[in-house]
């Protein structure tokens, strides 16, 4: 089984190829700040292990049959970040998996969970176990061409990752070619990202083999500065989000007090392409100065001066030392016992969460109703349909005549 919980990051990382193409310097820089890790990054691991059991009872019924998977799966649900709705989530996510192996026009050759090698292209050290390597989720190989397949399980909006393009994506792919090619012949890559937690949440990238290697030639130019800690900060939302020493960066911080504090274009009203350009380079300024203040607040609590700012305790909460014991109290004194309690129903989503989602389909699905859902400012390289306030031609005749027959 894949060890999810010890994957290493190296340096020069593929989940952090993004930020450090992108701002070569950063690689070094961030090696000063502690790797600190998550809740929601905890809880992606163990979806990530459950998938894994269910793909390998899938693509490897002899190995893996169902009475181990019964057992592993019944061990994951013991894990204190264990919710039942990663079944249907990880359902989804295998059920990609064998549509797509079952496409094939005979069966695929199968890894899963495969530590591949791409330091060729990052130029690491091949004795460095730490550096150059990185773990393909699934990657299905057949008709010249190799699929590599990745769960993420993040269920923010503003996570929304696309595999066109996607660097991380692309050194597992290189890694994957690199470790097959002596077997099988390649000429096409297909990878896919898969988010069952998002609404429209499969992305694909399909592209020749040369397109691939050009991508990996690019990658050694800027590892060879990344590794030197040299090149341009190029500072910006998306490149600074994961980054360690993103409340910390000097280039971060003139770029953002510049954004957000000095212009010289004053002219009374901004057109519309205006709004759009500052809103595009003022992304960042917001988020920076959070990530600011949880510096600040940070070296405060470890005794260390921020001068104009000091840690407080915030506002506390109340609560019963035994609720039992409380209650009891005040009914023996003459309140009501149906003042304390609220009886009201659960939530659509919580209904769904203690029933099952399949059952609560099968039962209750012809009930439900989806609203429309709050209108959200996003770029425009979102993939979600845009959407306007404006009414159409038909809507204006049709509400005419409704009033010309009153």
């Amino acid at each position: 089984m894949g060890g999810h919980v010890d994957r290493s990051h190296s340096l020069l990382s593929a989940s952090g190829a993004f930020r450090w193409i992108n701002c070569t310097p950063s690689a070094k820089l961030e090696t000063r700040f502690p790797d600190k890790s998550s809740s929601a990054a905890a809880e992606g691991t163990l979806a990530h292990e459950l998938a894994e059991l269910k793909v390998r009872n899938f693509l490897q019924p002899k190995e893996f049959g169902k009475r181990k998977l019964t057992a592993a799966i019944k061990e994951k649900k013991e894990h204190e970040l264990w919710d039942d709705e990663m079944m249907g989530y990880t359902d989804e996510y295998l059920e990609y998996i064998k549509r797509t192996a079952l496409a094939y026009p005979s069966q695929p050759s199968v890894a899963i969970e495969k530590r591949v090698y791409f330091g060729k292209y990052t130029l690491a050290d091949p004795e460095d176990e730490n550096e150059g390597y990185g773990t393909a989720d699934c990657i299905l190989i057949g008709n010249e061409t190799i699929h590599v397949i990745d769960l993420k399980y993040g269920k923010s909006p503003d996570g929304r990752v696309s595999a066109e393009g996607n660097p991380q994506m692309a050194l597992y792919a290189l890694g994957a070619y690199e470790t097959y090619k002596l077997l099988y012949p390649v000429k096409r890559i297909k990878m896919t990202i898969v988010q069952p937690r998002l609404s429209d949440g499969i992305s694909e990238w399909d592209c020749p083999l040369e397109e691939l290697l050009a991508f990996g030639e690019y990658v050694k130019g800027k590892a060879a500065l990344a590794l030197k800690g040299e090149g341009d900060f190029r500072p910006d939302a998306k490149t600074c989000k994961y980054c360690r020493a993103r409340g910390q960066c000097r280039a971060r911080a003139d770029e953002n007090v510049k954004l957000a504090f000095f212009t010289d274009q004053k002219p009374p009203l901004i057109s519309n392409d205006e709004v759009g350009e500052y809103l595009k380079q003022g992304e960042d300024v917001a988020k920076w100065l959070s990530d600011l203040k949880d510096f600040a607040l940070a070296e405060c609590l470890a005794g260390r001066e921020v001068p104009g700012w000091k840690a407080v305790e915030g506002r506390g909460s109340r609560d019963w030392t035994d609720m039992d014991l409380a209650f009891n109290a005040l009914t023996t004194h003459g309140i009501n016992d149906t003042v304390l309690w609220e009886r009201k129903p659960l939530t659509l989503a919580q209904v769904e969460k203690v029933v099952g989602k399949k059952e609560f389909n099968d039962l209750v699905g012809s009930f439900v109703v989806k609203a429309p859902g709050k209108p959200a400012l996003v770029k425009a390289s979102d993939n979600r349909k845009a959407i306007t306030n404006v009414i159409t031609a038909a809507e204006a005749f049709k509400e005419d005549i409704s009033h010309a027959a009153q």
